[in-house]
């Protein structure tokens, strides 16, 4: 069997990514991919929780893990079924989890993912892979970014120096140098669409900002964008990875603060968004100056605004949708887990060393078999 799924739930906490793909020989090809959105209290409980504004009991928390494992179980069954195929054609199925918590650093390092994926194995009766991320920091890595391999097997090019952006809640880009025998370089540059996202949440009580259209009605401020652009992590050099745990609204308060201006809400939005673009490119700049070609993809590529912007300060290269070379933006975090689980059942390394700062390369993930 070559059929996998794959489901993600990045930093934005919207809901749940699930694709179908096949990966028969040498070949990477969705077969269908789905979205579905947590319902309104589940996705406001768990802003709440990663923005520690609610605390759990363990029961509570319990309960909680079990529940996105159900909502996970339902993204995967509800894509099979509607792709035409039953579960014993399936492989097995890679769950990413829903990040509640990440914590590389300090005396214990740790990285927290829901979704029982015990869970998801019983009630779909296919092998299921998990836990992708705890084996690296076990090993002294990051967890993260862990998908820059599978851009490698999408995107990797001969000679052709390429960046692959993708833009979730937090952004992170993988330096594809095109020479055979260099690292890859990876690393999440900062935010992608999390602050923009709570932003237009705590102002116009909105999910997220259809298109950018509210921020195009702003005007970014220098001064506040130069106090964003102090803060260290942006400096750090790679392996690096961040979170919500760190860019958060009290992070973007602090900045307001310091500036000393009343900035009229939309100008702050349009500044977040200029934060964004300009710690890609800069970054990109900084550890492939030999780039000419940038692939965007994640959910911040259906931001015509934010692309438009990435595409000025990222003059004279070319810039691409990932659509455009024959992968949808939004479907490729989810391929990357069904790829990674793949590797796993095969028992293939799934990190880079290079990437995450881990010692050395391992198998990722841990198998809750279906029977």
């Amino acid at each position: 069997m070559t059929l996998y799924v794959g489901l993600s739930s990045g930093t934005s906490m919207d809901g749940i990514d699930a694709a179908l793909v096949d990966l028969a020989g040498t070949t990477i090809s969705l077969v269908a991919y789905s979205e579905t959105p947590y319902s309104t209290p589940l996705r406001a409980l768990l802003e709440a929780l990663v923005g520690t504004e609610k605390s759990l009991s363990a029961a509570e928390f319990g309960a909680l893990n079990v529940q996105i494992g159900q909502e996970f179980l339902l993204a995967a069954t509800s894509l099979i079924v509607r792709a035409g195929y039953a579960p014993a054609q399936i492989a097995g199925i890679g769950s990413h989890g829903q990040t509640v918590s990440h914590g590389p650093k300090g005396e214990f390092p740790y990285t927290l993912q829901l979704g029982d994926p015990s869970v998801i194995a019983a009630g779909s009766e296919i092998d299921t892979v998990a836990d992708f991320r705890s084996k690296d920091v076990a090993l002294g890595g990051q967890g993260a970014p862990l998908v820059p391999p599978f851009h490698q097997a999408l995107f990797g090019l001969p000679v052709v120096a390429r960046a692959v952006v993708n833009v979730g809640g937090i952004a992170n880009v993988t330096l594809l140098p095109g020479n055979e025998g260099t690292d890859i370089v990876a690393f999440d540059t900062g935010p992608g669409n999390t602050l923009l996202d709570q932003w237009v949440k705590l102002h116009r009580n909105e999910a997220y900002d259809t298109g950018g259209v509210w921020a195009k009605s702003g005007e970014t401020q220098p001064k506040l964008l130069e106090i964003f652009l102090s803060e260290p992590y942006f400096h750090r050099s790679p392996p690096k990875s961040t979170g919500r745990e760190d860019f958060n609204m009290a992070w973007v308060h602090r900045a307001l603060r310091q500036a000393g201006v009343q900035y009229r809400p939309v100008d702050v939005q349009r500044t977040l968004l200029e934060l964004t673009s300009r710690t890609i490119v800069s970054q990109i700049l900084r550890y492939l100056p030999t780039c000419t070609q940038l692939v965007l993809c994640g959910g911040g590529a259906r931001n015509p605004l934010l692309v438009d912007t990435l595409r000025q300060l990222a003059t004279p290269w070319t810039v691409n949708l990932s659509d455009e070379l024959g992968v949808p933006a939004n479907a490729i975090e989810a391929m990357a887990f069904a790829w990674l689980a793949y590797r796993r059942l095969h028992d293939l390394p799934g990190n880079l060393p290079s990437v995450t700062g881990a010692s050395r390369s391992t198998l990722l993930g841990a198998i809750y078999a279906a029977r």
